[in-house]
């Protein structure tokens, strides 16, 4: 059984807003859907729990109509639209279940292996039986799951641009490390020669030059006009000379070798992962300016970038993960507890420990890791708290964490009410410390 995707899972968090708001009409119905690549298994049962279609459908246009049919077929007029329940928040069937108007709970499989023990203590299972008991935990427990966030279309395509951009940034760091690791084995020197350089192997000058020198013995042989070439095609602009005195030197000082045939093998390797960085590159800026572009239509583009630290690229990751749907966090504590910055206790018997969140979204905790970290520059307010935090004790990792949630009670205000971050609103400013009263001086016993 294919596993949930944890970043999209919602929360169970008491926190967020009730699944049906006061008044309104409640299902009569319950949908739960085993999926699988190729086929879906459907149950469908009343409010006592009676089974009333067990049905598997496939995976195409004429198998998502039957479900809609089945959908229709058991639907009370009277009563809210049927629930459905899925082992996942993504693909075809999920996201057209939306578009029909269908409230959708991605629930989570480790919760459905428990809720199948209270009716199989023998282990049963089959795809109709977890269809069954998915649509029976909306039946018993739908109060303590929520359906998925009513994002915007907009939305949607922000978060897979920028989960897709995240992505690709990751890949291209694993074959540039896999190119030094290369390098390293026969051309150190190359290596060297651009390990304090802005974007290391990964930049435009590194790639021009390897590309026509991917072995020590060609380097050697580079001309400096060879070299000014291949800086130029890689775009730089300013201080060329500089830079091509400085490689001419290093690429041509005695190093270690490999054997001739040896050399030139991984010469042939090295211009293949080369190709396989410039691709990743390629794919990185794409999808970064793609993801730019979609940003900026959205409308809460502004308060975001408005916070320090956060600029187009970090702020649509925190916009796709959160979504624009206001009612999805019921306050700021929610959210908080969504990204991981929130502390949790743990408390049994006389045992009880205040400790991080380990069940998070990854990716919006990897955003405030970033956000935080940049604010410290550009922010006086963020660096005097973080100061403060590590000046009470705190590790580096809790100072931004401590600073993370901060930042994120501040992002749900501003998300709510429209407005703009405000530096001297966010960080008072802090009353000066008082001194301390003076001691009084001992008093000397005198004994006759």
């Amino acid at each position: 059984m294919p596993l949930i995707d944890y970043q999209d899972s919602p929360t169970t968090s008491k926190q967020l807003q009730p699944a049906q708001p006061d008044g309104a009409a409640e299902p009569t119905s319950f949908c739960g859907i085993d999926w699988a690549d190729d086929h879906h298994d459907i149950a469908i049962v009343d409010h006592r729990g009676t089974l009333l279609v067990s049905h598997r459908i496939d995976d195409d246009a004429a198998g998502f109509a039957t479900l809609l049919n089945l959908l229709a077929e058991h639907q009370d007029p009277t009563s809210a639209p049927i629930p459905v329940a899925i082992e996942t928040s993504r693909g075809l069937v999920v996201a057209n279940l939306r578009m029909a108007g269908r409230p959708v709970y991605a629930i989570n499989p480790m919760a459905v292996a428990r809720y199948r023990e209270r009716s199989s203590v023998a282990g049963r299972k089959s795809d109709a039986f977890d269809a069954r008991t998915l649509a029976n935990i909306l039946r018993t427990d739908a109060h303590e799951h929520r359906p998925l966030a009513d994002d915007s279309v907009l939305v949607q395509a922000i978060r897979v641009l920028a989960r897709a951009q995240q992505d690709a940034v990751w890949d291209r760091l694993q074959v540039q490390n896999k190119l030094r690791a290369h390098l390293l084995q026969y051309f150190p020197a190359f290596v060297r020669a651009y390990d304090k350089v802005a974007g290391g192997l990964s930049g435009a000058d590194a790639q021009a030059v390897l590309a026509i020198a991917p072995t020590p013995t060609l380097a050697a042989q580079l001309t400096r006009a060879q070299l000014r070439a291949a800086l130029r095609r890689g775009g730089r602009q300013r201080r060329i000379e500089h830079e091509v005195e400085r490689l001419h030197s290093l690429l041509r000082a005695p190093q270690l070798r490999q054997p001739a045939p040896v050399e030139e093998a991984m010469g042939k390797q090295c211009v293949v992962i080369l190709g396989q960085l410039a691709a990743a590159t390629a794919g990185c800026n794409d999808l970064a300016d793609a993801l730019t572009k979609a940003f900026n239509r959205h409308p809460d583009a502004a308060i975001l970038t408005s916070f320090p630290g956060l600029a187009e690229i970090s702020g649509a990751r925190i916009l796709g993960e959160i979504g624009d749907d206001r009612t999805r966090f019921a306050d700021a504590r929610a959210l908080k507890a969504y990204a991981g910055s929130a502390p949790i206790t743990r408390a049994s018997g006389r045992s009880s420990y205040v400790s991080r969140r380990r069940i998070k979204n990854n990716r919006l905790a990897d955003a405030g890791y970033t956000w935080t970290l940049s604010s410290l520059r550009t922010s006086p307010g963020a660096r005097s708290h973080y100061d403060r935090r590590r000046a009470i004790g705190d590790r580096h990792s809790a100072a931004q964490r401590n600073l993370y949630n901060r930042f994120l009670g501040m992002l749900h205000h501003c998300l709510q009410a429209k407005t703009l971050f405000d530096e001297k609103a966010a960080f008072p400013a802090q009353p000066p410390p008082q001194p301390a009263p003076p001691t009084p001086p001992a008093r000397t016993r005198l004994t006759c």
